[in-house]
């Protein structure tokens, strides 16, 4: 079986960036050359798809993988779920790992229907997963991740500030939701644990929190993290440490905004969104191997 964490294992390791671009364009990212032709949804998606592709270009060599969060896409209808389909097969023909942030989950047939549109498209490589309904819910991720060497990345500690109103709530044996939440995501990817000692069933596990994330990572042996809440929303790179393991595995960091509209910064003034992309990617990555001592 296709272990697809050693894939991701493996594109970190070759790039020395455990970075994860976020594809997340609102259209004041994008630069008014582009922008001033987005009149309706449909040259508005044209307009994200142009601005992704020449981004791809740019960090292709930089970062092992994107994620692409289908809300910034879904805002366009039709038109806005084509360009995140064909932003997904750009970055897939140019060798990244795609990850789709979908969030999505439900039970029956429908959870059996949302793992195969997204993955078994062939375009995403991983998406997110609300663990609320249970193994219920579950069980048709892993499933298809089995079966097509696939991965989920499943909620346990998110990086917003109201997430600890459910995700720090103590059980009777006094622990906090996300511990087992996470012990739960080490039960449900068992069967998928590849050669780096890491499942398909990941976790997201947010870098705002990283007395939390350290508790996790202690626990969490076999799940690889998700990390978002860099940059933007105030994590750093000694905060993101926190998701590794001591071997400087077991986890890749989100930031979003800050590589897709570092142009927009003092410190990129000038330079194309592409290129300021690709030295935001190249700044996020010095700062997470001198955060891991590497």
């Amino acid at each position: 079986m296709n272990n697809i964490t050693d894939t991701l294992i493996d594109s970190i390791e070759q790039t020395s960036n455990p970075t994860v671009a976020g594809l997340d364009p609102r259209l004041e990212y994008l630069p008014e050359q582009l922008t001033k032709c987005a009149t309706s949804p449909e040259s508005a998606a044209g307009a994200i798809t142009e601005f992704n592709c020449r981004i791809i270009d740019e960090i292709k060599d930089v970062v092992p993988a994107v994620k692409i969060q289908s809300a910034f896409y879904e805002l366009y209808s039709y038109y806005g779920v084509r360009a995140m389909e064909q932003t997904a097969a750009y970055a897939k023909k140019n060798g990244l790992i795609v990850m789709a942030d979908v969030k999505r989950n439900d039970i029956g047939s429908t959870a059996e229907a949302y793992a195969a549109a997204y993955l078994k498209s062939g375009l995403y490589d991983y998406i997110t997963v609300n663990p609320y309904p249970g193994y219920d819910g579950i069980k048709p991720f892993t499933d298809v991740c089995k079966a097509d060497g696939k991965g989920i990345f499943v909620l346990a500690r998110m990086s917003n500030p109201s997430a600890a109103q459910l995700q720090n709530i103590v059980d009777t044996d006094g622990q906090p939701l996300y511990i087992r939440v996470g012990e739960l995501i080490t039960e449900w990817g068992q069967s998928t644990i590849g050669k780096y000692g890491y499942s398909a069933v990941g976790a997201v596990v947010g870098a705002t929190n990283p007395d939390e994330a350290r508790a996790l990572r202690r626990q969490l042996k076999s799940v690889f993290f998700l990390v978002p809440g860099y940059g933007a929303q105030g994590g750093k790179g000694k905060d993101a440490a926190a998701a590794f393991d001591e071997n400087g595995r077991g986890a890749i960091v989100n930031n979003s905004r800050g590589i897709i509209a570092a142009y927009k910064t003092d410190k990129y003034k000038g330079l194309p969104y592409y290129k300021a992309a690709r030295e935001a990617a190249l700044a996020m990555r010095a700062d997470l191997r001198n955060a891991l001592g590497k």
